[in-house]
């Protein structure tokens, strides 16, 4: 039997509508309520694991050895099945370093394959950087429809990467009262942060006002909305403070979220995208030990997981951990006061990284977009 498939480089993603912000915000919504619905399968013995990681150690008798010598550095498979309109397997597969920026490169560089659920043969293969940044964004902007209060008028992102800019697209469609835009990078001098101010002063002229900020602190205070996308090194972290946040403000954290004191949260509505991947990082997280190569003390830095300690710890009771799924498919409320602070927790899984793929891929056949390549005409060995 014959096998063709389709491949799509980035300009064929972007021509196939992977910026399309409002598109994939629904997309992020279906998959949501897929995932509460319990139409989905993950990695791992019990399906419900985030992917297979490949870590480099900070240090090697080996000479050559890669090491762990900077922030997000690994290798990552994620494959998993989504059901629904969709029915599609697949895997997201990415490498990662830090030292890309070095030369002129993303620090991952991403690929989706989508296959058929029951033959496995491959229906697309496809550049994904831009996929998985737009479904990232789309997820907390989809959980802001839910949980910001809709009145929002300012906008803090923190962390002015190529996250928050797909984050800020999204956004921007959900909540369009924003007229102030705070932006906090590694300094009030980040090329970044000035990057993303040129870049909202030219497609979001309704915007009344941008502040680079000089401190986290700056960024959170005031802020309607708080949009987290950091990726800095432990040592860089700074730490957040649950006083900086206003009465009504609804912070999405899609990266560090570095807190010490952690039954603070219990004063706000926790919510997360997936409960159970934050118990295995906890997990993973404990069996590693309090102290890492050179004996430094160890700390988590995902807000998920503060939200699992406390109810590991007895502090909280599982039910105060509100799933957004269940949000979405209206069986849990998601904000209900204006001056209840949210904190969101988005993780991100492989799932969203299908579903948005999926939509692009049927898009892409429809345009006639990308390049068909033959896996065989007919099996050598069978």
């Amino acid at each position: 039997m014959k096998i063709d498939f389709l491949y799509l480089n980035e300009a064929d993603m972007i021509e196939a509508g992977v910026l399309d912000a409002a598109g994939c915000i629904e997309t992020m919504r279906d998959t949501l309520s897929l995932f509460g619905k319990k139409d989905f399968l993950l990695g791992g013995p019990k399906g419900d694991e985030h992917g297979l990681q490949m870590n480099f150690p900070q240090k090697s008798d080996i000479e050559g050895f890669p090491l762990d010598d900077g922030p997000d550095r690994r290798f990552m498979a994620m494959p998993a099945y989504l059901g629904g309109r969709f029915h599609i397997a697949g895997q997201k597969y990415y490498g990662s370093n830090s030292h890309n920026s070095e030369l002129n490169l993303p620090r991952s560089i991403l690929m989706v394959t989508l296959s058929d659920v029951d033959t496995g043969a491959p229906k697309a293969i496809m550049s994904a950087n831009l996929l998985s940044a737009m479904r990232t964004g789309a997820m907390p902007a989809m959980a802001a429809s839910y949980l910001a209060n809709k009145s929002s008028k300012v906008l803090s992102l923190i962390g002015p990467g190529v996250i928050n800019k797909c984050a800020l697209m999204c956004f921007m469609e959900v909540l369009p009262d924003i007229e102030t835009i705070k932006i906090r990078g590694s300094s009030s001098k980040s090329k970044t942060a000035f990057a993303m101010k040129e870049f909202i002063e030219e497609k979001y002229p309704q915007v009344k006002e941008i502040i680079i900020c000089d401190s986290l602190e700056e960024a959170c205070r005031d802020a309607d909305v708080v949009s987290e996308a950091m990726s800095v090194t432990k040592q860089d972290m700074e730490e957040f403070h649950l006083e900086w946040f206003k009465k009504g403000a609804a912070v999405f954290s899609m990266g560090s979220f570095l807190y010490r004191q952690y039954d603070e949260f219990l004063n706000t509505t926790m919510v997360v995208d997936n409960y159970g991947m934050y118990e295995k990082y906890l997990s993973n997280f404990i069996a590693r030990g309090p102290v890492d190569e050179f004996g430094n003390k160890r700390e988590w830095c995902i807000m998920g997981i503060h939200f699992v300690h406390l109810v590991k710890t007895g502090q909280a009771k599982r039910e105060e951990v509100i799933n957004l799924c269940d949000i979405v498919n209206g069986t849990a409320r998601g904000r209900t006061s204006e001056d209840e602070i949210v904190m969101c927790s988005i993780g991100g899984m492989p799932l969203e990284d299908l579903s948005w793929g999926f939509d692009c891929y049927r898009k892409a056949l429809e345009k006639g977009i990308g390049t068909k390549l033959n896996l065989w005409k007919e099996p050598y060995m069978k």
